[in-house]
């Protein structure tokens, strides 16, 4: 029963991780850059939606809509000063220059808000949730349930959408993407309004369930794992490899020690990648010269 109720939570803190390796996933398939900043953009909306939250009178969904507004303008501002100039550049380029903007924001977010842990509105319901005879903590539940369906729909509009037709157009080729009439800049463009949106929801679940801090974006690192197990080019795969990742974690956590809860799950991407260098679900990605 112990191990059923362990996992569960595993569970539900996965749908997290896969909401957030998305961020990833989408800008990676769109412009090649492995955007290393993803978990500060996550840390940026969650501060944003406390900062509108205590704004008098103003509901928390209105403070909810401004904090994506805003995480929407950082990224295309992201994306319009610094990133567009290093596609086609070295992929090192874009790891120092994504892995310093990350610290930059993190940095801004210590200034502004400090290094004590805030707590953010009441968004999701505390009272636990018994499943048969599994207790669950309520925050956890409904931060699965919509961390899942805004996941979802990120998979549906990017694989049945007109606009996510393009977007995929441009992920498997630039040029036949501008030969086909597609703007390629404002598709990539878009990549990161998605990513800042997904971030932004994943922020305000993670903060609604353990509070905010600057050091809220080292679940990134986690998400790197997402991501390679499940692939860098599978929309689908990271949200499946998210839920194994948090499994994963919780119940080595649980039955081997805290110390192995970091250990385990790097362990076994490690011999996923051992196997399948692109990951459970990605694709191989072949350079034609």
């Amino acid at each position: 029963m112990m191990f059923l109720e362990y996992s569960l939570i595993g569970i539900a803190a996965g749908g997290i991780y896969g909401l957030l390796a998305l961020g990833f996933v989408f800008i990676f398939m769109a412009s090649g850059v492995f955007n290393f900043a993803t978990g500060q953009m996550m840390m940026l909306g969650a501060y944003f939606f406390l900062a509108f939250s205590k704004i008098p009178s103003l509901p928390w969904w209105a403070a909810f809509a401004l904090a994506i507004l805003g995480s929407i303008v950082v990224a295309i501002i992201l994306e319009w000063v610094v990133i567009r100039r290093l596609i086609g550049q070295p992929v090192i380029s874009a790891v120092m220059v994504t892995m310093g903007l990350g610290w930059m924001l993190q940095g801004a977010a210590s200034l502004i808000w400090g290094q004590v842990p805030q707590q953010l509105p009441d968004v999701l319901p505390r009272a636990p949730i018994f499943i048969g005879e599994i207790l669950v903590p309520g925050r956890s539940v409904w931060g699965f349930v919509i961390a899942i369906a805004v996941a979802l729909a990120s998979v549906v509009y990017f694989r049945y959408s007109r606009t996510g037709v393009a977007l995929r157009a441009t992920a498997s080729d630039q040029i036949t993407a501008y030969s086909m009439g597609i703007n390629v800049p404002a598709s990539i463009r878009l990549t990161w309004i998605m990513a800042a949106i997904s971030t932004t929801f994943a922020g305000v679940i993670a903060g609604s369930i353990n509070g905010v801090t600057p050091e809220l974006s080292n679940v990134a690192i986690s998400v790197i794992a997402v991501v390679l197990l499940g692939g860098v080019n599978s929309v689908g795969g990271v949200i499946i490899a998210g839920l194994m990742m948090g499994w994963l974690e919780t119940i080595s956590g649980v039955y081997l020690g805290g110390h192995w809860r970091e250990v385990i799950p790097y362990l076994a991407v490690l011999l996923v990648l051992l196997v399948r260098p692109s990951g459970l679900f990605g694709s191989k990605l072949v350079e034609r010269i």
